[in-house]
């Protein structure tokens, strides 16, 4: 006879409690927007204020269409530019 094994995994999943959904939004929003804010900081240090303001512009536009291509293109199109 083979004796079933648990996974720890398995385990760890038994024991923790339900994830609380609303503190796991806000934590992920939290993070989320935290990092935002640095990329925004760090696109001001290294591009122009044209080329700055555009790639912010596509980074909303990215997130609002759900697509990461548009902020993609446009920020390797601006750092060929520099």
């Amino acid at each position: 006879m083979k004796k079933h094994t648990r996974s720890i995994l398995e385990e760890l999943t038994d024991v923790l409690p339900e994830r609380d959904t609303p503190a796991l939004v806000e934590s992920r929003g939290h993070h989320i927007i935290t990092s935002a804010i640095n990329l925004l900081e760090s696109i001001r240090e290294h591009y122009g204020e044209q080329a700055a303001d555009e790639l912010e512009r596509r980074i909303v536009n990215s997130i609002k269409a759900k697509d990461i291509a548009k902020f993609a293109r446009a920020a390797r199109r601006l750092g060929h530019e520099d």
